[in-house]
């Protein structure tokens, strides 16, 4: 069935059932009007929470990041203590508008004659220190680490002395000239001004620039459970930094061949273990996934272990490698599962097991006979995220006609939930009978639209590519082209 849950047979224990999640709609920054033109730079490219959940920050195509605050959580009440005094939080998350900053600009590669664009690739927050906030963000050739911190204004607002009423030793004090007083004796006293901080303003600066490593387009960076390191990632390559360190990086895994004519895969993502600062993870380009110790060697060019399921000979096509492509990869929370999303599923990977995924969830099974028509609008090479909720028990992934689709992860459950990136999310699940799209042209409308299983009409030309789930609670954020939309179940 189209958008069901499929689960393997497997030794391991997968969580238990859950009840469904009524999901509803939270807010949306940047929403567009009816008929508004989106500006390609506008577009979000990049969404990460931060370890608390109580931060979003977003990246776009424009080189911008734009940060958000939770404004909802109890500023001095634990949940801990609010369960202690029989009441719950019951409102929904809810963030504001905190500040933004230009992080990338566009440059120019002189040695290759390669323009490099300012788009945001990749997001991903570090630990706070002293009330600062701290950050990598990427594009396609250069890593840089900012720091966001409150910092007040300072305003002379007065002097420290009125003169008008000034006295000196019980008696009238004298004016002189230059708008001192002259006390007694013949000596003026100076009139100081009177410093003070009445307002504050957050300020981004950037602390280090990591450049010059990557001769391919990084596709991941992911920061270390140490605290200290972190891996970057392009088709070929990936590095090893030390945050502190910003001229020197170690190339920890390296799939170049001697004769690239020789090449058969390229690396698609790469992310450490969340608390295991020796593990980490990568995916490629024909559908596997590779754990690796950093304890083993220097260069990490063997695998600890190998995830990957093999299709059936008779099942193959043209198409089989391209769809096999994984474009995200994901630990879950407590680091036992790893989260894949390739073209067409999810699958759901327990560390311990590598004979084949736990589950595997089919996300847009409808387009499978029409992969001819999605490979000559390239289509078929579109990079969808993965996210899991922070308990393990559900996964999210987009789809096109800025969809996004939550899987259950419990055993037996086929429970699946389509939500559009909407004010009304829940519409599509309605199974109405498709009505014609209009469009400028029939060729577009011919390639670009199209009717799903449930009879509802779909889109290529929009897509959710970028999606969070909150580490702590059901909250997902998904970016809609420049629309940043939250839900929460």
């Amino acid at each position: 069935m189209n958008g069901t849950a499929t689960p393997e047979p497997t030794e391991a224990s997968a969580p238990t059932p859950q009840p469904p999640l009524d999901w509803r709609f939270s807010q949306v920054f940047g929403e567009r009007g009816a008929g508004e033109d989106v500006q390609d730079v506008d577009i979000i490219s990049a969404i990460e929470f931060n370890k608390t959940g109580h931060h979003l920050a977003t990246g776009d195509r424009g080189g911008r990041v734009v940060l958000f605050e939770r404004t909802d959580a109890k500023d001095h009440v634990s949940r801990k203590e609010a369960e202690k005094a029989d009441y719950s939080i019951s409102r929904h998350p809810e963030f504001r508008y905190k500040t933004e900053f230009q992080s990338h600009e566009p440059e120019f590669d002189y040695l290759k004659s390669l323009e490099v664009e300012e788009k945001i690739n990749k997001i991903k927050w570090c630990q706070e220190t002293n009330g600062a906030s701290f950050l990598l963000s990427t594009n396609d050739k250069t890593i840089k680490f900012w720091k966001v911190q409150e910092k007040k204004v300072k305003k002379i607002c007065e002097m420290n002395m009125n003169t008008s009423n000034a006295h000196v030793n019980g008696g009238p004090s004298t004016h002189v000239p230059n708008g001192g007083i002259l006390k007694s004796g013949g000596l003026p006293l100076l009139r100081m001004p009177v410093v003070t901080s009445q307002e504050t303003s957050l300020a981004a600066n950037c602390r280090r620039v990591y450049a010059h490593a990557h001769d391919y387009h990084i596709n991941s960076i992911s920061n270390n459970s140490d605290g200290e390191t972190f891996i970057s990632a392009d088709d070929l390559r990936i590095n090893l930094w030390n945050l502190e360190i910003s001229n020197q990086s170690f190339n920890i895994v390296d799939v170049k061949p001697t004769n690239m004519e020789d090449l058969t895969e390229v690396i698609t993502s790469a992310e450490f273990h969340p608390s295991h600062c020796n593990t980490l993870a990568y995916s490629s380009s024909k559908g596997s996934i590779r754990l690796v110790d950093l304890r083993q060697s220097a260069l990490c060019d063997t695998h600890s272990k190998l995830f990957e399921q093999h299709e059936s000979a008779g099942s193959r096509s043209f198409f089989t490698e391209i769809i096999a492509s994984i474009s995200d990869i994901k630990f879950s929370m407590d680091g036992r599962h790893i989260l894949s999303r390739d073209y067409m599923t999810l699958k759901l990977w327990d560390v311990n097991m590598d004979s084949g995924p736990v589950a595997t969830f089919q996300v847009h099974e409808y387009l499978r006979p029409k992969l001819c028509d999605l490979y000559e609008n390239d289509s078929i090479f579109d990079k969808f995220e993965c996210c899991q909720s922070g308990d393990g028990l559900r996964v999210a992934t987009g789809s096109y006609s800025n969809i996004f689709r939550v899987f259950n992860c419990g055993a037996g459950d086929s429970e699946v939930t389509t939500l559009e990136a909407t004010r009304n999310p829940t519409r599509r699940q309605a199974q109405n009978p498709a009505r014609p799209v209009r469009s400028m042209t029939r060729n577009v409308r011919r390639e670009n639209t199209g009717i799903d299983a449930n009879g509802n009409s779909y889109d290529l030309s929009t897509k959710l590519l970028h999606l969070a789930w909150h580490p702590a609670e059901n909250l997902i954020a998904c970016a809609a082209a420049n629309s940043l939309y939250m839900y929460y179940g």
